[in-house]
């Protein structure tokens, strides 16, 4: 009788769960689950765990939460579990060459993006402000570079045009554990790494991490620019801009392709269809927005409590 394929699995925030999921098939023995210590949130600030956290120990699961793996203490602890392979999924720690080792077959990463195309920490953002035309999801056989190894599958999501970064987080989070599935039972199958192909080394484009300060709307550039910004930044960490006399949060905006001579950020109409905003190139239309210590709302509701802006002077 051949004995379960040993997965250790690695992984904090909610974009790892289904792939956790996905860990559950026949001839796979899930034997720990290691994710980030729980952290402060909140307003209380109190200790709460991580989406995969809550997701293991509904399972069951053993779970593991190391600062790093610097001590050989820590790396024992995960040689421990005799691995064959350890799956990780935006773990949140860069891992060494003596950590890749322990796995029989190595470790896999599943990553969100069409590599070598936004290696890094925010590559679903970076692809909706960057206005890519698709995305998708690579499974990555690791080694020591920052998402450099070679990859042995991918799953291509076309047309993100219209995506947020939250649509398509969990678009690719879907994308993600489908392809970790259909390679796992191959592994389970076979008990042999898979080929895996090594990335091209044009077209690499790094995801730097996501900054507030990249959230702040400027109306110089052209609309299409700032309706990506939007998108990009919807649910984080949500774009914003003075409008109105006001800061204002924006969540969802329309680019539209008009002539206009007002200067930068002059408010040329309000309506139920939205404020319409003049940009270096083009208008935004603002269709959803949040007042400072308020909820998020259609512009209707925003002008119920601004009649003031009904006839806004151009």
């Amino acid at each position: 009788m051949t004995l379960p394929l040993r997965v250790v699995f690695a992984g904090t925030p909610e974009f790892a769960v289904p792939c956790l999921a996905a860990c559950a098939q026949d001839g796979i023995e899930v034997v720990a689950v290691y994710t980030q210590p729980d952290r402060p949130a909140g307003r209380g600030r109190k200790l709460a765990p991580s989406p995969v956290k809550s997701a293991a120990q509904e399972r069951g699961y053993r779970i593991e939460q190391p600062e790093n793996f610097r001590s050989a203490e820590a790396r024992d602890t995960l040689a421990a579990y005799a691995p064959d392979l350890l799956v990780v999924v935006a773990y949140g720690l860069i891992l060494s060459q003596k950590v890749l080792d322990i796995p029989r077959f190595g470790c896999w990463n599943v990553h969100a993006s069409l590599l070598p195309r936004w290696r890094g920490a925010a590559p679903i953002q970076r692809a909706v402000l960057a206005g890519d035309a698709r995305s998708g999801v690579c499974l990555m056989q690791m080694e020591k570079g920052l998402d450099t190894g070679p990859v042995i599958d991918c799953i291509e999501a076309a047309d993100i045009s219209r995506d947020t970064g939250g649509s398509l987080h969990d678009r690719l989070s879907a994308l993600g554990a489908t392809l970790l599935t259909r390679q796992l039972l191959l592994l389970a199958a076979t008990r042999s790494r898979p080929l895996a192909q090594a990335q091209p080394e044009d077209g690499v484009v790094y995801a730097h991490k996501l900054d507030k300060a990249e959230a702040l709307i400027d109306w110089r550039e052209p609309a299409a620019a700032i309706e990506r910004k939007v998108r990009a930044f919807n649910p984080w960490p949500v774009a914003e801009g003075d409008i109105a006399g006001e800061r204002l949060r924006v969540w969802a905006a329309q680019a539209l392709p008009a002539a206009v001579a007002s200067s930068p950020g002059t408010l040329l109409s309000a309506s139920r269809d939205g404020l319409d905003i003049a940009t270096a190139d083009g208008v935004l239309r603002v269709l959803e927005l949040q007042r400072a210590g308020g909820r998020r709302m259609a512009v209707l509701d925003y002008l119920n409590a601004r009649p003031d802006l009904r006839r806004p002077s151009a």
